[in-house]
């Protein structure tokens, strides 16, 4: 199995609700992810968009559309999530604008809210992302936070969006909203 396949009905749901925020004509980043991987599925109907991502099997699914402009950077491969990595991955988002940008996590900390990735060669990757996007949007499932991986990127204030299900722990909420970070519940 490539992809954490846990929590599915969620992450389709998180990916319905972040596809009413793409628009024909934008311009936008797809991290590799599961929750992305069924983002770019529902973008297909799409036309006239620009996404640039670093997810081969993102790249596959959003081919099928000629109205879909598809840049994929370079990079090092990283099997378990069919993802470009690295510094030569981070050197294609350095050039790049983005109006919107829709994040991966593989956890989030409890204590002081920072996301975290599996790899340090992650870390270039996520910062070009969100150095190259207006706006940022996270897509975690509620079960990401409080379970951290090991490679820390920094604060969740970093992003502007977070979007997430209905499994959230209330204070967990107010902790997040207190940093300026907008929370949408999908349900």
């Amino acid at each position: 199995m490539l992809f954490n396949q846990t929590h599915m009905e969620e992450k389709k749901l998180l990916a319905e609700v972040a596809a009413q925020f793409v628009s024909d004509g934008d311009s936008i980043i797809l991290d590799s992810g599961s929750t992305t991987t069924e983002l770019a599925r529902c973008l297909l109907s799409r036309n006239n968009l620009v996404a640039l991502t670093n997810a081969l099997n993102i790249a596959y699914i959003l081919g099928e559309n000629p109205g879909i402009n598809l840049l994929l950077s370079g990079g090092e491969f990283k099997a378990p999530t069919l993802s470009l990595t690295g510094e030569l991955a981070a050197g294609m988002f350095k050039g790049f604008h983005a109006e919107k940008l829709f994040l991966a996590t593989a956890g989030i900390t409890l204590d002081n809210l920072m996301l975290t990735y599996p790899r340090f060669c992650d870390l270039a990757v996520k910062k070009a992302m969100i150095m190259s996007s207006a706006l940022v949007y996270l897509l975690a499932d509620s079960s990401k936070i409080g379970n951290p991986s090991l490679a820390n990127l920094g604060s969740i204030s970093m992003i502007n969006t977070l979007i997430t299900d209905s499994k959230i722990a209330p204070e967990v909420v107010a902790k997040i909203e207190a940093l300026g970070v907008e929370i949408i519940i999908a349900e």
